[in-house]
């Protein structure tokens, strides 16, 4: 089994690392409830997407 012959700088190995942390959500505000909401998904406070009632939202009593 072939082994590396050189050795990888700490800078090839440290970007190679770089991407492996997570990232926050992107949030925009609701345009009709304005509370914050992931882009491209159905708000989850009022169960709209791009103007339209999508789900309906049924309040715990």
């Amino acid at each position: 089994m072939a082994n590396p012959t050189h050795r990888h700088t700490r800078t090839r190995r440290d970007k190679r690392r770089a991407s492996w942390k997570g990232q926050m959500p992107n949030l925009s505000a609701c345009p009709e409830c304005k509370e914050l909401k992931e882009s491209h998904r159905v708000c989850q406070s009022c169960g709209s997407y791009d103007g339209r009632k999508i789900l309906e939202i049924v309040e715990k009593e």
